[in-house]
């Protein structure tokens, strides 16, 4: 009598790994969320906050995911590692936001190839970047970055000197003024981190005029984005929260 024979197993094997893009565009329904939730808490219309993801050290890759999950706004903050990305990602109808210090050398690329700046903080580079900036392309979209905490870690314009920069970039034909922005002391109260949002916006609402209504906020990142809705963000800058701990890179 033959043995019965037996039968032959299938070892399946799941990757529990999850593919990049699938992270990121979960990341970026998470983050879309808690804007949404922030809006409704603290009664803001409904889609009045943007988003932008901020890319620094990401390779294009990734920003091609963000992208297929609905996100068009990206931040850098070093002007070499950017232009790379830009050219890699020409293809995409992408609205590029420089968010890192500004530096003389570097204007003309700036004002070449970005859609916004957050971190205007002098004369010098606003003179520059609008007699730079291409006549073929729309005025820059500009906001003054200020130091709201004056902390002497973070960069940005003394709350007193803002008014005169503000009078500059009204009469600079390659600039549009849009608002103000700021990095603030990182903090884990949320009330020490409203109060800081809230210098802003209060600093915001004194220099605002007809000629000049400021009607951007660019505040809040990751770990403070409710902080930063519940007082008047427009714009908020969130890196890690979408694509995860940074890669180090030289920064030029």
């Amino acid at each position: 009598m033959m043995a019965p024979r037996r039968r032959k197993r299938t070892l399946m094997i799941i990757d529990d790994q999850p593919d990049e893009t699938d992270t990121i565009v979960r990341r970026m329904a998470e983050v879309r969320s808690r804007i949404a939730q922030a809006e409704a808490r603290y009664g803001r219309t409904k889609g009045s906050v943007g988003l932008v993801a901020v890319s620094k050290t990401q390779p294009p890759g990734r920003i091609r995911s963000a992208y297929s999950a609905g996100q068009p706004a990206f931040g850098e903050n070093y002007v070499q590692e950017a232009i790379g990305k830009i050219v890699a990602l020409a293809d995409l109808p992408l609205e590029w936001h420089f968010i890192g210090r500004i530096q003389s050398n570097k204007t003309r690329l700036i004002a070449e190839h970005f859609d916004w700046v957050h971190s205007l903080t002098s004369d010098h580079h606003a003179w520059r970047i609008s007699d730079q900036r291409p006549s073929h392309r729309p005025p820059l979209q500009v906001c003054i970055q200020i130091n709201i905490d004056q902390d002497p870690s973070k960069d940005g314009l003394d709350p007193q000197a803002a008014d005169a920069l503000i009078d500059l970039c009204r009469q600079l034909p390659g600039l549009t003024l849009r608002g103000l922005m700021a990095i603030t002391t990182p903090s884990i109260d949320p009330e020490a981190q409203r109060a800081s949002f809230a210098r802003l916006r209060r600093l915001r609402d004194t220099l605002a005029s007809p000629s000049a209504p400021l009607d951007q906020l660019s505040m809040g990142m990751s770990a403070d984005l409710e902080a930063a809705i519940a007082e008047g963000a427009t714009l908020i800058r969130v890196g890690s929260a979408i694509f995860g701990p940074r890669a180090q890179q030289s920064r030029t």
